[in-house]
């Protein structure tokens, strides 16, 4: 299986080799060999004009789940790195000036309320508006995408947690939600996607031979992101869901539980397919 970025650097579209672009990523778009992405076009000779940082910043440097952060150049490279996670979600006219297309390269979790595919809609939006061709560079979902799973969310509930009515689980990767965004929920962008090839919807992560790199600090293995459509709902509570510990959205726990009691109480719903310690 190849991942969007990889078909891109193997020359699949090469007519964006001329255009100038921004490029919106962090830690986990990297190539197949693990080069970041913006090194590795840099290096295949793409005209990279900017970085555009989301949650956690362009190259991880924002580890708090809720810090933001401005605008900066990149230490590698040298490009500007426009914060979409700052003053402004949305990119505004001045980030896009001279930029023929905005490429957007992150690794989503197949969860609404992971913010990076609210970061890809309102930058769909900005490039609507400025005339600004939009490409995903399609990555697997790494929970796979043959099921979708709890509550659409309703009108009037709207927030950077979820802007359109998808499923908490959506079962989609980020260029299929682009698509439905662009054709249903009318952003009309000029959206060009590349998707991944070899791709089945029954995939999990390891089997597409990809390696893996972890899209949020706070998201470190697989099992993290398996059971983060359920226990990312904790973040609503007093209890904490496990941040700051080697296993995040695993360990749910406050100094005031009962450990045992708490257990067992939740042991006895018989949820299929759980069990608690």
């Amino acid at each position: 299986m190849r991942a969007g970025i990889d078909r891109l650097l193997a020359g699949e579209a090469d007519h964006l080799r001329g255009a100038a672009c921004g490029l919106i990523v962090h830690p986990a778009s990297v190539a197949s060999d693990l080069t970041f992405s913006a090194d590795a076009l840099l290096g295949a000779g793409f005209d990279v004009r900017a970085l555009f940082g989301p949650q956690h910043g362009a190259r991880g440097e924002k580890q708090d789940n809720m810090i933001e952060s401005e605008y900066y150049a990149d230490p590698v490279t040298g490009l500007p790195v426009h914060s979409l996670y700052g003053e402004t979600r949305k990119p505004t006219p001045e980030m896009l000036d001279g930029l023929d297309a905005l490429l957007f390269d992150l690794q989503d979790v197949g969860v609404r309320v992971f913010t990076f595919v609210w970061t890809m809609a309102l930058s769909m939006e900005a490039c609507a508006e400025a005339g600004v061709r939009f490409v995903v560079l399609d990555r697997p979902n790494p929970i796979g995408c043959h099921r979708r799973e709890g509550p659409v969310l309703r009108a009037g509930f709207e927030s950077f947690v979820g802007l359109h009515p998808v499923p908490l689980r959506h079962g989609l990767t980020c260029a299929e939600l682009a698509r439905w965004l662009n054709d249903v929920r009318g952003i009309a962008c000029e959206l060009e996607v590349i998707a991944c090839e070899g791709l089945r919807r029954r995939m999990r992560w390891s089997d597409t031979g990809l390696p893996w790199v972890r899209p949020s600090p706070n998201l470190p293995t697989l099992d993290s992101c398996e059971v983060y459509p359920g226990t990312v709902l904790v973040e609503g509570t007093n209890l904490s869901e496990g941040r700051g510990t080697t296993q995040p959205f695993e360990f749910v726990g406050a100094p005031y539980l009962d450990a045992r009691a708490f257990v067992e109480r939740l042991d006895g719903h018989a949820l299929p397919g759980v069990r608690f310690r």
